[in-house]
């Protein structure tokens, strides 16, 4: 066997097959058989288990909170100093192997500086040049690209996203690219690619930055895999941000899906300096259980289609006869619940979609709710919030699709989309938001005078204004109302005396509900500001408000060249009116409603379509909902239905505020109740 070993070696660097390495390593750990993987075809005769009763052969999980010597940890110090040492070990030399000492220096150059396509963003390409003098042979040349909004004038936060970039859009998809959400958000984002870093097949395992400390020789047992690699890779990559004075360094977070799920998930875990993590679809290997018997399992992983992810050691768990005997998933020392574990108490989203669209039973999300339900312990452990429920990974089950467990620095959602984690984009930048007090948009006001800018507060000093808001404020001194609505003229309308026809629709629809209307005709995004910030919402603690603001902003005409711009700024102009509304009624839920159609001049229809693209990124489903009835006013072109707005095309008739009400009733009764008689 020695032989044989060292004639493979001596041609490794000539080249050599999956299968070639797969054997080597095998005959190193004196592995003579392994179990073969369930097959994904439920039709195959060695199918993969989709039976929930039979999905757990080994309900017990190794526990996160106890010592190798068997003592309970019971204080985060004994956690840093002992049991995270422990499980990290266990992790290196069973599961995503060790990253070597002798791994040289990377040196980044910059090859491209430009704009990403709009003059919202900034982009710059990079090489991280890793220092092959030792064995010129094999280059490595890590290939990042960074997106920053442009007019950024502080430090922003950053995302790391494994790919080459940029995503194409799912067909079917509604939501803004999530690269668009970021920079909209006022986030930046980087693409590493993997690739560059470590090829995703055995074969590679003697190129890349594996073969290049190797100096082109086949792996040792607990030498690391592809996913540890990657990790390294974007580990390097943060080492770069860092030097970045455009980059805030302190909130830098790291994305993938499927195996780039894993490996997002694999460098959150062992890189402490990344802030947050969202895992998309991460399946065997990433945030499912080991332990399940459900859909992709062990054996797969250490067949040769996929070995190459994992350390060699982790072959021994697939292992049907060997010169050790033989071990399957129950003799692992940690688990998925581990490697989550490791994240805390950063900020940790675990994501998935359903099955009926694409994201496999194969990837068992149930294995993996079990997983995040089981690693609680530590993030309480370490002074911040969990998922919220019981520690019982045995019992517990997913919430519903769509109701995501968001309250906690560790989270939870499964969208209703496929395989992918685009729908849970607008919810994760909404959740890291709140947690990392990023104030969205506030670095992308453009150009203009302080008093020109949606999201700085201005007075109207207008004599019908002045006395608007002192009227205002004696309504907001009469205490509660279980309903704000907040807005320009559209608003202000609907209950308005003047208008006796809409203030009558008005009573119809919500005189059994305590709603006041707070609106004001003109007013722009930072009028609104103005009034919020003096008094006009204090004391009144609503639980539900409803704005709609923004379209005073945008004018009756956009120019073409000027929409990026127009819609960053509207966009941050509400995005701050959000940030004051949370502050003072933090326990309101707001329901954010998309700016109407207008068609005095259609030019602004363009920038209208835009912001409420990016309005719908700000709703988290809880705090902030997001409602758009302008399907129901207008084509897809944005041409007015008729009877629908009055003959200004821009302010709506009965006709269009009770479509308004019909969406808005519902939801009032949701939260309210239903409407009282009086």
């Amino acid at each position: 066997m020695k032989s044989r070993w060292l004639a493979i070696i001596a041609v490794s660097a000539l080249g050599q097959t999956a299968a070639d390495d797969h054997r080597n390593m095998l005959e190193q750990l004196g592995i003579k058989a392994l179990r073969p993987g369930p097959n994904g075809n439920e039709n195959a005769p060695n199918h993969a288990n989709y039976d929930e009763s039979l999905a757990n052969p080994y309900p017990d999980l190794p526990d996160v909170l106890r010592l190798k010597n068997g003592k309970r940890v019971k204080n985060a110090k004994v956690w840093w100093k002992q049991r995270r040492p422990e499980i990290v070990e266990d992790f290196e030399r069973e599961v995503v192997g060790r990253v070597p000492k002798s791994v040289p220096k990377v040196t980044w150059t910059e090859t491209e500086n430009s704009t990403a396509g709009s003059p919202a963003a900034h982009s710059r390409k990079f090489t991280g040049h890793v220092d092959n003098s030792s064995y010129p042979a094999i280059q490595v040349d890590i290939k990042m690209t960074l997106v920053l909004p442009a007019a950024a004038t502080a430090p922003v936060p950053v995302m790391m996203l494994f790919g080459r970039g940029p995503f194409p859009q799912r067909p079917g998809a509604t939501d803004l690219p999530a690269t668009e959400q970021l920079i909209a958000d006022g986030w930046g984002y980087a693409y590493i690619d993997p690739a560059s870093i470590q090829a995703d097949n055995g074969a590679g395992l003697t190129k890349g930055i594996i073969g290049l400390v190797n100096q082109g020789k086949p792996r040792k047992p607990d030498d690391w895999g592809a996913l540890r690699a990657w990790a390294w890779g974007a580990s390097r990559g943060l080492d770069f941000l860092e030097s970045d004075p455009a980059v805030d360094a302190r909130h830098v977070g790291i994305e993938g899906v499927s195996r780039y799920g894993k490996a997002a998930l694999v460098s959150m875990a062992f890189d402490t300096r990344f802030a947050l993590v969202l895992v998309g679809s991460s399946g065997e290997g990433g945030a499912k259980l080991h332990r399940r018997n459900f859909g992709e399992a062990v054996e797969n992983l250490t067949g040769s289609g996929e070995y190459h992810w994992m350390a060699g050691n982790f072959l021994k768990y697939g292992a049907a006869e060997a010169t050790f005997g033989s071990k399957t998933a129950n003799d692992l020392p940690v688990d998925a619940h581990e490697l989550i574990a490791l994240c805390a108490p950063r900020l940790t989203f675990i994501s998935y979609g359903v099955p009926e669209k694409g994201d496999a039973k194969w990837l068992d999300q149930q294995g993996s709710y079990m997983a995040t339900v089981a690693a609680q312990p530590v993030f309480r452990l370490l002074g911040v919030k969990d998922l919220g429920g019981s520690d019982d990974y045995r019992t517990a089950k997913m919430p519903p699709v769509n109701e995501g467990l968001l309250n906690g620095e560790l989270a939870w959602r499964q969208h209703d989309g496929g395989h992918t984690d685009g729908p849970n984009w607008k919810y994760f930048i909404a959740w890291a938001d709140q947690r990392i007090e990023h104030a969205p948009l506030r670095a992308l006001a453009v150009e203009h005078s302080p008093s020109e800018a949606a999201s700085e507060p201005v007075a109207r000093t207008d004599q019908n204004s002045s006395i608007a808001h002192q009227r205002l404020l004696e309504l907001a001194k009469k205490g509660h109302a279980d309903i704000y609505f907040e807005g320009d003229s559209i608003t202000r309308r609907w209950a308005a005396t003047d208008y006796p026809e809409l203030l009558a629709n008005w009573n119809l629809n919500f005189s059994g509900w305590s709603a006041e209307d707070f609106g004001w005709g003109g007013d722009r995004t930072q009028n609104i500001l103005w009034r919020l910030a003096n008094g006009e919402l204090d004391g009144v603690n609503p639980k539900v408000i409803v704005l709609l603001a923004g379209t005073n902003n945008i004018g009756d005409a956009v120019p073409p060249d000027a929409i990026d711009a127009k819609v960053a700024d509207v966009s941050g102009g509400i995005a701050a009116i959000l940030r004051v509304m949370r502050n003072k009624s933090p326990d309101a839920v707001i329901i954010l409603t998309g700016i109407f159609p207008r068609n005095d001049n259609v030019s602004a229809m363009p920038a209208i379509d835009k912001i409420n693209g990016i309005l719908s990124t700000f709703a988290d489903g809880r705090k902030i909902r997001y409602l758009n009835i302008n399907s129901a006013l207008a084509d897809h072109d944005g041409k007015l239905f008729d009877g629908m707005m009055n003959p200004d095309k821009l302010h709506p008739t009965v006709k269009a505020y009770q479509v308004w009400a019909d969406a808005l009733k519902p939801i009032f009764t949701e939260l309210l109740g239903p409407p009282g008689r009086e």
